[in-house]
């Protein structure tokens, strides 16, 4: 018995017959279940290998069910979903021998995991307490501080503590999530937390955000006894006196793991990270609409922000995001692949008009991920051409017939520098583009990177609200990043500003808490001026004067060198929003042309691959759309 993942999110569970010998034995494999994001699932067969007892997701939640192996057209409800039996029901294991009892784990109040039983004939589910914990050695505790100054008062952080032998250690009463890049176990401390560790050295490493280098202090622990270490922190950059606020827009509260979060959660998360704002996105997975009983929660005051957003998810056009809206776009999902609304005539311009006409935001979400083969460095450029493929098929047309309001630069499921590639050209037509970024981590899974560790910054002159926080990335005064930090100046204006085009003095601030490789000043997508960066964590001025065009844009990236903590990404980048030579959408119209004549092709890829997907379906919507977008690129095209 086993769960068999699948393409495209399907999973079954499937039980083989074997003979005597553990050899496979009869026709092969039969299913017993199938769904879409069941990856939690766990099929445990009884004793006498008549029933599966199996962890499940439905709509309402994940279930714990009992199904016939010989007639597995039904199923029996052992425990219910957590909205009305607490956590997520986990990891089923029947009694032995004689399997009267289904034991599960899942999530307390604060998430971290305990054990319980049901009787396998049903009945109220009942903990099975942990009286003792065996060590099998003398252990102490550990008490962390962590504070921004000497002696300071206590500053939330996020802690990795492991113990002579490289065992991790958690928290009492915490959750852990695991770093998949360095192979660390991580938590979050409000500024104090308490470790249960064997006797012996005990290493503790915290950081608090991206600005600060980690710092690690190993200390000896007593049996019987509590050692106390303080980790002092020091940012190399205070971006809220800079006047910049951060924040995060596409991850996902609940996405199908093992804990049941409120977003209440999120606040030890954001204060760890130094993370202002968060917009977690509601999605699908696939036939299941997570969390909408959280519709309209909102945490304000003081900070951080927390308000939810919508990803709507057509796979075949590109994923959007949708933030500032007070009413779901339906249908969340559409087209080539889903079994309903499969042949939908719908164009994503839909979505990004509803969240328009609600007065709030939409961007492509995760958009290119197009490494190439053989690169010379991790983050160097991909010829243009052979970008098409990759690019969201939608994408190109709704920015073109200006119904883009961002694009999500940095994530983790795209690559930044292909994703700048179209981005520049879009800013090349004059297509006032705001730069977004997002992780993409579902918070409730335990491998994942860190929440805010993709992020953006919003010059707000350090307001933390949210009209201040909205207009200001609406209007492109951003920049977005995965470790580097950039404060760009052209004759006094930031990113989103307007400066006169002829000679203008800049100045740029970059500071960061690991190496960056280079650091570059592009005017309309080129290198006008390049520098190395920085070795380590800190922090350099860089000034020069630059001979501006009659229109266009100019912009600051940073890019290249090792990913370390604080950072959890492919390469350190940043890169700036726009500042606008002249007027916001000016061009310079070589590059307008080259530009079109680029994106007219990435189009023609596009709409053969929408005629492909769509089949025989009946689009003239769609087909219309696209022929409007090309009809303006070939306008813009033209000498």
């Amino acid at each position: 018995m086993y769960l068999a993942k699948g393409g495209g999110g399907g999973d079954r569970v499937l039980v083989r017959e074997l003979d005597a010998s553990g050899a496979p034995a009869g026709p092969g494999p039969r299913t017993l279940l199938e769904g879409r994001i069941a990856s939690m699932a766990r099929p445990a067969l009884s004793p006498d290998g008549s029933t599966v007892a199996v962890n499940w997701p439905t709509q309402a939640g994940w279930e714990l069910r009992l199904v016939n192996v010989d007639n597995p057209a039904g199923s029996i409800l052992l425990v219910g979903p957590p909205e009305t039996e607490g956590g997520t029901p986990l990891t089923p294991a029947w009694s032995r021998p004689g399997g009267e009892w289904v034991y599960f784990s899942r999530g307390d109040g604060n998430r971290p995991m305990r054990l319980y039983r049901v009787a396998a004939a049903g009945g109220p589910a009942e903990e099975v307490v942990v009286r003792t914990w065996d060590w099998g050695v003398g252990t102490g505790t550990l008490r962390v501080r962590t504070t921004l100054e000497e002696g300071g008062p206590p500053a939330a952080a996020r802690l990795d503590v492991v113990d002579a032998t490289g065992h991790p250690a958690v928290p009492a009463g915490s959750r852990p999530w695991f770093d998949g890049q360095s192979g660390r176990v991580y938590a979050y401390s409000p500024g104090i937390a308490e470790f249960t560790v064997p006797a012996g050295s005990a290493t503790v490493a915290a950081v608090q955000g991206l600005a600060t280098p980690e710092v690690a202090r190993t200390v000896e622990v007593v049996a019987g006894r509590t050692t106390e270490v303080e980790v002092t922190l020091a940012p190399v950059w205070d971006a809220r006196a800079a006047g910049w606020v951060s924040g995060e827009h596409h991850f996902h509260l609940n996405y199908g793991g093992p804990y049941d979060l409120a977003p209440a959660d999120l606040v030890p998360m954001m204060r760890g990270e130094a993370l202002d704002v968060a917009t977690p996105l509601l999605a699908n997975l696939h036939n299941r609409f997570e969390d909408q009983e959280l519709w309209g929660w909102e945490r304000a005051g003081e900070g951080p922000l927390i308000r939810f957003g919508q990803e709507v998810r057509s796979h075949f056009l590109g994923h959007v995001g949708l933030i500032g809206i007070g009413d779901f776009f339906w249908p969340w999902v559409w087209g080539p692949g889903y079994q309903v609304y499969g042949t939908d005539d719908r164009e994503n311009a839909e979505a990004l008009g509803h969240a328009r006409s609600r007065g709030g935001f939409g961007y492509y979400v995760h958009p290119v991920n197009a490494r190439g083969a053989e690169r010379e460095q991790p983050w160097s450029e991909v010829p243009f051409e052979e970008l098409a493929p990759a690019v969201p098929v939608e994408l190109v047309a709704d920015a073109v017939l200006g119904d883009l309001d961002a694009l999500e630069v940095v994530c983790l499921w795209s690559d930044e520098t292909t994703t700048t590639q179209v981005w520049h050209r879009f800013l090349n037509l004059g297509i006032p583009v705001a730069p977004s970024a997002g992780t993409d981590v579902m918070n409730n899974f335990f491998r994942t990177m860190a929440v805010g560790t993709t992020r953006v910054y919003a010059m707000t002159g350090g307001r933390l609200n949210w009209p201040a926080y909205m207009a200001a990335l609406r209007e492109g005064r951003t920049f977005v990043t995965n470790g580097p930090f950039l404060d760009f100046r052209l004759e006094g204006a930031g990113p989103g500003g307007v400066v006169a085009p002829g000679s203008a003095a800049w100045t740029l601030d970059l500071s960061s808490a690991g190496g960056v490789e280079r650091v570059d000043v592009l005017v309309n997508g080129e290198v006008a001026w390049e520098s190395d960066g920085l070795d380590g964590p800190g922090s350099r001025r860089y000034e020069g004067t630059l001979d501006l065009p009659g229109g266009g844009w100019v912009a600051v990236r940073a890019v290249g060198g090792s990913t370390e903590w604080p950072s959890m990404a492919s390469y350190p980048f940043a890169h700036t929003g726009p500042i606008w030579i002249g007027a916001v959408g000016s061009t310079e119209p070589g590059a307008r042309v080259r530009a079109a004549r680029e994106l007219a092709e990435v189009l023609r890829v596009a709409r053969n691959r929408l005629v492909i997907g769509y089949g025989d379906a009946d689009i003239p919507n769609l087909l219309a759309r696209f022929d409007r977008a090309s009809a303006r690129l070939e306008e813009w095209a033209r000498p």
